[in-house]
């Protein structure tokens, strides 16, 4: 496989020309990172998102390792002397690894094995003849009697005979085609039964004491349950199948001649290599197939959740009080100001052991009119309803506009100890810094989240159970996709949130912030390239994402690109508009074009772009200061708290969906802990995806279908 059949492959399970994958390809070997190409080469891609581009990238990176294996391979058998014209066909005309890998099974250098002994004892021979099931007349035992060798340790007929069937399994558990086969049957007709090691204390397994599911249909979230209730010792799990029809479909390849003398002697070499090797090499590579499918969507679910929780709209010049919550320990209280600056910070015990309920009040009273705060944040931990209760009663009987929100905390304390926070705060013990995290998450949830190994932020399903790596990578690819879609402010943006923008690695967000702290503000994006470590690649890349609000240069607070200021200089003067008109009005451009009535295709010839990335221009400089969050739902503010006896069934609410997972979405609805609304209640119609209709953060009207008190669980629905 070359690499321009790579190119036509990949177009045609994304549905593409093989044209804007090469290119598309071609972009990415050189350097360039997925975010750039999307948003800035539209004309080489063709107008390809990044999903598309990242489908692209993986895909080639996969072909090229199947192509890297084949070599591989196919130069190991040759140099054994084993390689066939035929069998360096089916290798080269593999489109999976797990094909090689069957192909290559009878030639990989192995450790000793049953088979490996007898061969040593030299009942290859033998193993022959009971395969070719030639023989007719006499009976097993005689013709083995020729191979017994005591100083082989062939000391009968039926010691050579139990080691030629021992070849003969290998054999046959080596066939490529025979697991294939047997794979493919396995996966169609297999049950994946999970059974209880004990009965007593199943914990959350309960539903799992004795299961079964095929394997085709099991759902991902299942197969994860499963897998961590069998780690972790309350679950014996198995693929069970039709063991005769299996054996059958081995018979039919290996067993030719019922009448020959070794008919049994195969009939017993297959029942051994199906149980002893097949099937369990079989039930392995299903389990982790299946697995890391489950793998691959929980993943993808934790990385939607964490998209959405990231891209949540900011509240803007709001003073905040941040509170995390704690009983012992008690409630550590942080101020900030518009731009996240700390202004103020103390603890307070309102909760038992203390019980300084109303000094504590008086504490936050005091803060919230010394700075005029607007929004409390209360972190959504230990003693969050106990301390959501003392900001109600403080809201009631302040004579004053203020609002609490509940905020996640998850991660909060991993931000407290990290390298980041110490750098922040470095004055402050590690206790008071996730209060300031908590209020600065509710400010701008994008630049406060990003100082936090996605990992720890809790919007996910099993996130602790899957591949660690592909988790990472997937995760840095979203809070690469989401801080490049919003942009960065330049002079302002943390070392955390630089490091995700296109082109820029920590080395050089650090450069960046340095050189900040030696020179001051920096003026222009073309005075990025005087910065260490920031060549001309890196400047490429990044140069258009990074915003300087009221900078010198107009376009250098859009998101028109350096390379594409003189396109953007002639849409202007075509329309004899000065660059202060459109910083005051965006819609103006937009007008005199359709005023015109010009076409698109005509006008990008005069600027001296194409379509695409005109269309951005004139899109960017209509809104050259506009943030894509705004957009976004807004964060619930509450007065009140509710509390689980006022809940009634048939109750209608407005709720925060939390978290969405594959059978249905958690909501706050202003409690403890949140609603459960099935897919089944998300809609009349049949729901396959959750996330087909609710992300996190959007707020939503929910209806109380029921309510176990004793348990804490509330069941919701949005067909209201």
């Amino acid at each position: 496989m070359q690499e321009a059949d790579f190119y036509k492959l990949i177009a045609e399970e994304i549905k593409l020309r093989p044209e804007q994958v090469r290119q598309t390809a071609e972009l990415l070997d050189s350097g360039n990172t997925v975010p750039f190409i999307a948003r800035y080469r539209k004309e080489v891609t063709d107008g390809l998102d990044e999903e598309q581009i990242r489908h692209v990238e993986d895909r080639v990176r996969y072909l090229r390792t199947l192509q890297e294996r084949k070599e591989t391979v196919l130069e190991s058998i040759e140099k054994q002397g084993k390689l066939t014209p035929e069998l360096k066909k089916h290798i080269l005309q593999a489109t999976k690894l797990q094909e090689i890998e069957d192909l290559y099974l009878p030639y990989r250098p192995k450790k000793r094995t049953r088979a490996t002994v007898a061969k040593e004892k030299g009942l290859e021979p033998l193993a022959g003849l009971m395969l070719a099931q030639e023989l007719q007349d006499g009976s097993p035992q005689e013709t083995a009697a020729s191979f017994i060798d005591p100083e082989k340790d062939v000391n009968s007929a039926e010691d050579a005979l139990a080691g030629a069937r021992d070849i003969v399994a290998e054999i046959v558990s080596e066939h490529a085609e025979v697991r294939q086969e047997i794979r493919k049957f396995t996966f169609r007709t297999g049950l994946v039964h999970s059974k209880a090691r004990k009965k007593e204390d199943l914990s959350v397994y309960e539903m799992y004491a004795d299961y079964s599911e095929r394997v085709k249909h099991i759902l991902p979230h299942r197969i994860l349950a499963i897998n961590r209730g069998e780690r972790e010792g309350f679950l014996r799990v198995s693929i069970d199948v039709e063991v005769e029809e299996a054996l059958q479909m081995l018979r039919r390849r290996f067993l030719k001649n019922q009448k020959s003398i070794f008919a049994e002697q195969v009939e017993m070499a297959l029942a051994d290599s199906y149980q002893r090797l097949i099937n369990p090499a079989i039930e392995r590579d299903l389990r982790h197939d299946v697995t890391e499918k489950a793998d691959e969507h929980a993943i993808k679910v934790f990385a939607e959740n964490v998209k959405n929780l990231i891209l949540a709209a900011p509240v803007r010049n709001k003073i905040i009080m941040g509170i995390d919550p704690g009983f012992r320990s008690g409630c550590k209280v942080a101020v900030i100001d518009e731009t996240g600056k700390s202004l103020a910070g103390i603890v307070i015990y309102p909760h038992p052991p203390q019980k300084r309920w109303d000094f504590s009040k008086n504490q936050l009273k005091e803060l919230i009119e010394k700075y005029d705060v607007a929004v409390i944040a209360i972190g959504n931990g230990t003693a969050s309803r106990e301390s959501e209760q003392l900001a109600a009663e403080i809201i009631s009987e302040m004579k004053r506009e203020l609002f609490y929100v509940i905020v996640s905390e998850a991660g909060a304390s991993v931000y407290s100890a990290s390298e980041v926070a110490r750098e922040e705060f470095p004055d402050l013990p590690a206790e008071m810094r996730g209060n300031i995290s908590i209020a600065r998450r509710l400010l701008d949830p994008l630049s406060e989240l990003v100082k936090i190994d996605p990992k720890s932020i809790g919007v996910g399903l099993y996130q602790h159970d899957v591949n660690q790596n592909r988790l990472a990578e997937s995760l840095d690819r979203v809070v690469e996709s989401a801080v490049n879609y919003v942009g960065v402010n330049l002079n302002t943006a943390s070392k955390s949130l630089l490091r995700y923008v296109a082109g820029i690695n920590n080395r050089t967000a650090e450069n960046i912030v340095k050189y900040r702290e030696e020179k001051g503000r920096i003026q222009s994006r073309q005075e990025l390239t005087k910065i260490k470590g920031l060549g001309e690649m890196a400047f490429t890349q990044a140069a258009g994402f990074l915003r300087i609000p009221d900078a010198d240069i107009f376009f250098d607070s859009t998101a028109v690109h350096p390379e594409s200021y003189q396109a953007a200089e002639n849409l202007l003067k075509r329309f004899s508009l000065k660059e202060t008109e459109v910083k005051a009005n965006g819609q103006i451009l937009k007008q005199s074009i359709q005023n015109e009535d010009v076409q698109l295709a005509e006008l990008a010839g005069e600027c001296g772009v194409g379509a695409p990335t005109l269309e951005d221009i004139i899109a960017s400089l209509e809104k050259p200061n506009r943030d894509p969050r705004d957009d976004m739902p807004k964060p619930m503010l509450r007065r009140d708290i509710l509390k689980m006896d006022d809940l009634k069934e048939g109750m209608v609410l407005k709720g925060t969906v939390r978290n969405v997972v594959d059978f249905g979405a958690f909501v706050d609805i202003g409690l403890k802990t949140d609603g459960l609304v099935h897919k089944s209640q998300m809609s009349d119609k049949f729901v396959k995806n959750p996330m087909e209709i609710v992300a996190v953060g959007d707020v939503i009207d929910v209806k109380v279908l029921n309510i176990d008190a004793e348990k804490g669980r509330i069941g919701l629905s949005m067909v209201v």
